[in-house]
């Protein structure tokens, strides 16, 4: 990924926390050749530095993704930046935005008690706490059948790389006249934004 030195994410604690909270990747690989891509939740898992996640089985992404350097992208807020809010009229659009990109290897994942593990932990990630549903009350034998219906896999982390672009390369006045405008936003794509920018400043 293309970073200049302004936008890039230095402290991996940051990086982990857009992971978290964007949870939702897009995992490349090649397959038969040519680029695939699967977009599926992953789990960060920071004390043994991996992603857990799981393919649906008929996808044929998984087959051949053990012997190969894959990429996962964690896409956080972003929104346009009008120049009708910058002093000037000199000044192009351009768009805000933060990311962070996972390289690492794939290692597939066929113990049932590891599988099990992650999808428990997936589930309690995403469900309210307050919510009827929990994992254990369904039937084993119904959880048994639909985990035959899923490959599980970790990505074993290898490089990390962080990209936050919040017009760090404006002035601090210009910068505060964007925010200014996305607060006002009711997207809240936009206030995130605008809230990242003001942790920049």
């Amino acid at each position: 990924m293309y970073i200049p030195p302004h936008f890039k994410i230095t402290d991996d604690s940051i990086a982990y926390d857009i992971i978290n909270e964007h949870g939702f990747a897009t995992l490349f690989s090649q397959h038969n050749g040519v680029p695939a891509a699967t977009h599926l939740p992953l789990l960060l898992n920071k004390e043994k530095n991996c992603l857990y996640g799981h393919f649906a089985r008929p996808n044929p992404q998984w087959k051949e993704i053990e012997s190969q350097t894959v990429l996962a992208i964690f896409h956080g807020p972003h929104c346009y930046i009008s120049p009708s809010w910058y002093e000037t009229n000199k000044a192009v659009p351009t768009w805000n935005y933060i990311t962070v990109h996972v390289y690492g290897e794939i290692e597939l994942v066929d113990d049932e008690d590891e599988v099990m593990e992650s999808l428990q932990e997936l589930v309690l990630k995403y469900e309210s706490p307050d919510s009827s549903y929990k994992l254990e009350d369904v039937d084993s034998s119904y959880l048994t059948g639909m985990s035959k219906g899923i490959q599980a896999f970790k990505l074993q982390i290898t490089k990390l790389e962080g990209k936050a672009k919040l017009s760090q390369n404006h002035s601090t006045h210009r910068q505060e006249r964007v925010i200014e405008n996305l607060e006002q936003s009711a997207h809240s794509e936009e206030k995130m934004i605008a809230s990242w920018m003001k942790r920049n400043l």
